[in-house]
């Protein structure tokens, strides 16, 4: 893990894309400010799990859910 330090009003930058910025600090957290392709997804962390653990369970559960599938593909 690379740890940084950052103040207020400054950034750091992944790649060529991605930009995160201290927009505000207060005494418990820290706002992020994030500039990203709009093609790029993010999430916080917590949401994150939660999906990789939905979808571990609809992939062993042998129930697939075909009501999202237009009525050309089915």
């Amino acid at each position: 893990m690379l740890i940084l330090t950052r103040k207020l009003g400054e950034s750091i930058i992944i790649g060529e894309e991605v930009q995160l910025s201290v927009v505000e600090i207060n005494k418990n957290n820290i706002k992020i400010g994030i500039n990203a392709p709009k093609d790029l997804t993010i999430y916080r962390e917590e949401v994150f799990m939660k999906i990789k653990e939905e979808n571990k369970m609809a992939s062993i559960s042998g129930i697939v859910d075909l009501s999202n599938i237009p009525d050309n593909i089915k």
